[in-house]
């Protein structure tokens, strides 16, 4: 009853939502200048966020960290985080650093500046805390690897035993249970660094009792508590299985079914397919493919074993059963994984533009080496189960001849009817898989081309395991589109590509350069520079100057100040109407820069 309301509470919970939240206001705005102190700074994302005690770090003009209140959702709005400041600011620059957790259980991080009165004569950049503990990001992927490892071991082995129907189990006897104490343990470290995986601190924060309190409220902590839950009942339906006598198989594959989709369920709706588009089909897709997965790639290693222990006649037996479930395993994850893939990526573009685009293709190619090996290893499997056949045929044609009929080699000719019934040959006994040459040969083969795929599926599951961590291509693409915080609606956007012939991500890409209101007067300009990767970038300095040949005026210099994933000002005074040269430089090292100049039209 209790492992079923977590999986409910889990999967109803799930809001549809882009995977990482992308930040979409704040308020203030970012960059702005403010006459009066704001009583409170509230940030509103794309998606539904997590808080943390830790979420807000607001830092003074004095860059000393300004004391807050206790972080909320603004409104109930689960999409919304806020914090309260002091009664009375001192004027100048405020710099928030912010840390939440995105429905899909990753941390996201980012800072902005607002100004009270004025902005700070001098700005210093402030040290906002570090993003992630190395330490403890080591720890927490690590134990995500071999949880997987591990769950795709479990599946794949009690699937084997089920399906596939070997006479002797007892060489699963050891993976099985070595599967589910690694998954036990693995579940139990992801637990205990939960905390500190959220809030970037070292390992030692994995022991705060209050951190872990919050934890086990949270949805990542609610799914981790349901694996331990189901990996309780697993170990009860193992011990049940190893004991049963008759095996009951049609309640033993049932009930071996229903643990095994609820052992899925507890990565699919605490990850990427929780949160995004379409997330009831992305969830269930989700499943599916972990399942697939499972069955195939733990069905290998479960095979491999069962290679160095059962007898010939078995192989020739379970082996054709196992290739059969793998070619359905493979249908299942080649289907599904086409659907991630679309879902994760947004666009073609983002497959080689992205890192999670760079990471499916990795995946793609070591899936492909996987399916080569599995094709080898089906000829083994084909060969393997020809004596078997061979002595099915033979069997059948034995029986389909009639009680006491004499063979067609013993009938006596015409006009000799007490001719003497010759002796019957014994037929040559078909090839077995046995302890003959060739069958152990085929054994032989079979067993290496099933390690190859065993070493390749590691492969496979750890691209699978970094890319659930990685920030997905439509995610990207989103957080990327979204305005630059604190800018007016634009009215002249200007993309200025550069080139500093350095092969490097910064080396070249684009500046999308805003002008607003584009009229006489006072305008604002903002740039944002990306990357040869299509995404976001820093670079040490990006300088926008405006002339008006037909009027020679000019050169006037924007001054753009880093504001903090862009650069900007909100005081460019362009005096007359007409057609302005904006020259943009883009410096991306002490030596490497380049200046492009495009046309702006300023109207009156």
């Amino acid at each position: 009853m209790l492992l079923g309301t977590v999986l409910v509470l889990l999967l109803f919970s799930a809001a549809p939502a882009s995977a990482h939240a992308a930040l979409r206001s704040t308020d203030p705005d970012d960059g702005s200048v403010v006459k009066q102190a704001p009583r409170s700074v509230t940030l509103t994302f794309t998606e539904s966020v997590g808080l943390l005690d830790d979420s807000f770090r607001v830092f003074g003009p004095d860059q000393r960290r300004v004391h807050t209140g206790e972080a909320t959702h603004a409104d109930g709005r689960s999409d919304t985080a806020r914090v309260g400041l002091p009664g009375k600011l001192a004027q100048g620059t405020y710099t928030v650093a912010w840390r939440v957790v995105s429905a899909d259980s990753h941390p996201v991080s980012g800072a902005f500046t607002f100004s009270v009165g004025k902005r700070s004569a001098t700005t210093t950049q402030i040290d906002t805390g570090p993003d992630e503990d190395p330490l403890t990001g080591g720890l927490y992927d690590a134990a995500r690897y071999l949880a997987y490892l591990a769950a795709a071991l479990l599946v794949g082995a009690a699937a084997f035993a089920l399906l596939c129907r070997p006479a002797d189990r007892s060489p699963l006897r050891r993976p099985l249970v070595t599967a589910w104490w690694t998954l036990l343990g693995s579940t139990v470290v992801l637990l205990l660094l939960r905390a500190p995986y959220e809030a970037g601190a070292g390992p030692a924060a994995a022991f705060d009792a209050s951190a872990l309190g919050r934890t086990l409220t949270g949805r990542p902590g609610m799914a981790l508590l349901a694996r331990l839950a189901v990996l309780l009942l697993t170990a009860v339906f193992l011990v049940w299985l190893s004991r049963s006598r008759d095996r009951r198989e049609p309640v033993a594959l049932a009930a071996g079914t229903a643990l095994a989709v609820g052992l899925a369920l507890t990565w699919a709706a605490a990850e990427h397919a929780s949160a995004g588009i379409q997330v009831p089909l992305a969830m269930t897709s989700s499943v599916l493919h972990l399942l697939a997965t499972g069955v195939w790639l733990g069905g290998l290693v479960a095979l491999l074993l069962t290679l160095r222990r059962s007898s010939g006649e078995d192989l020739t037996e379970v082996v054709p059963r196992f290739s059969r479930i793998a070619f359905a395993s493979v249908t299942v994850l080649v289907v599904t994984g086409v659907y991630q893939s679309w879902r994760g990526l947004g666009s073609v573009s983002a497959l080689t533009g992205t890192s999670y685009g760079r990471l499916l293709l990795a995946k793609l190619v070591a899936v492909t080496a996987l399916v080569l090996a599995a094709g080898y290893s089906r000829r083994w499997t084909a060969r393997l189960a020809a004596p078997a056949t061979a002595r099915t045929v033979a069997v059948r044609e034995r029986v389909a001849q009639p009680v006491g009929a004499p063979p067609p080699e013993a009938t006596a000719g015409p006009g000799t009817p007490d001719a003497e019934e010759p002796e019957q040959p014994e037929a040559p006994a078909p090839e077995s898989g046995g302890g003959d040459g060739n069958g152990d040969v085929r054994r032989r083969g079979l067993r290496r081309s099933v390690l190859v795929e065993v070493a390749v599926a590691a492969v496979v599951l750890l691209i699978t395991t970094l890319l659930t961590t990685t920030l997905p291509g439509r995610a990207q693409a989103e957080a990327a589109q979204q305005a630059p915080v604190g800018a007016l609606p634009p009215t002249t956007l200007v993309t200025v590509p550069y080139d500093t012939g350095t092969d490097t991500v910064t080396g070249r890409g684009t500046v999308q350069v805003t002008v607003d209101p584009a009229r006489v007067g006072e305008n604002g300009v903002q740039a944002v520079v990306y990357g040869s990767d299509k995404g976001l970038i820093v670079i040490p300095e990006v300088r926008v100057t405006f002339t008006l040949p037909a009027r020679k005026v000019g050169p006037i210099d924007a001054e753009l100040t880093d504001a903090g994933g862009y650069w900007s000002t909100n005081s460019v005074n362009l005096p007359l109407p007409g057609t302005w040269t904006m020259k943009t430089t883009v410096r991306v090292s002490d030596v490497d820069q380049v200046t492009v100049s495009k046309q702006v039209r300023i109207v009156s």
